[in-house]
């Protein structure tokens, strides 16, 4: 009797196992599964029960997202918690794209779809601001009919008068910061310009769904923002921050054990070039 008892306990210690280490099936399942971790990488100001209903609208709103691999799904998705940004809403902070990607399989160059983190302009002004490190930071468009005029140099200049009437078209962006130390920088771009980087660096550029065809001035005023940020005297952090866009994270776990998000950067590295400094050398 004492035997069978044994081989009983033994056999629902396994089931509990196999059932801890059942990988989830969807990505509906993912997002339940990985609840606990997103609330840990979560602010405050966000609560998991919304950043989940999210994650579902998004799937909702773009059926692609469904199609994708689930960890890489995941693996957004945790970007975007841990950055504290609501990826897919109107709030326009950060994007969940999908995309078809060559991806190397037993040797053999393999077509599969995986989601895309990116930092919409509004996310990146938003991280800027949480760095402490900025009073001012924006981008503008510039349309034809506009004053401006902007001088490199030992004193730079920046002027832009815009049109009281008729604006015309947009021909180009730039971008302004100001540290809280005085110091300050800008950047322009010319619309061209902005069109050949996004050709060039954006993964999913030319996407139905990306933001680059739904929000265009929006993206652009992020590249050139991205652009200017190169020259300014970063913490860190907020490096890091910003190297999380245009992302590729796959989540490796065991069901039931800590998360770990793996992220490949996708841009070239001339998108990630900063001038970072020290947490303790910015005191």
């Amino acid at each position: 009797m004492s035997n069978l008892k044994n081989e009983l306990a033994k056999k629902a210690n396994n089931s509990v196992t196999d059932n801890k280490n059942k990988e989830p099936q969807t990505i509906k399942d993912w997002i339940k599964v990985m609840e606990p971790a997103i609330k840990k990488a979560l602010p405050s100001v966000i609560t998991p029960e919304r950043f989940s209903r999210i994650a579902l609208t998004a799937i909702s709103v773009n059926p692609k997202l469904a199609e994708c691999t689930p960890q890489s799904f995941i693996g957004a998705l945790m970007n975007a918690a841990q950055l504290g940004l609501e990826p897919n809403t109107p709030l326009g902070q950060a994007y969940l794209i999908p995309f078809d990607n060559n991806r190397k399989i037993n040797g053999e160059y393999v077509k599969i779809s995986e989601v895309q983190f990116q930092i919409g302009y509004k996310g990146l002004i938003e991280l800027a601001y949480r760095s402490g490190e900025f009073t001012n930071i924006y981008a503008k468009e510039v349309f034809e009919n506009d004053e401006f005029e902007y001088e490199f140099g030992l004193e730079p200049v920046l002027k832009h008068k815009p049109a009281s009437g008729d604006r015309g078209e947009v021909i180009a962006y730039y971008a302004v910061f100001k540290l809280t130390n005085g110091g300050f920088g800008f950047e322009v771009m010319s619309k061209s310009d902005v069109e050949n980087h996004a050709k060039r660096y954006s993964k999913s550029y030319g996407n139905s769904k990306t933001p680059w065809n739904t929000n265009y001035d929006e993206m652009a005023k992020k590249t050139v923002l991205k652009k200017v940020l190169k020259y300014a005297p970063i913490k860190a952090e907020f490096a890091k921050q910003v190297v999380q866009d245009a992302t590729i994270a796959t989540v490796k776990t065991d069901v039931g054990e800590d998360i770990e998000v793996e992220s490949q950067n996708v841009f070239e590295a001339e998108e990630t070039d900063y001038q970072v400094i020290d947490q303790e050398e910015s005191k």
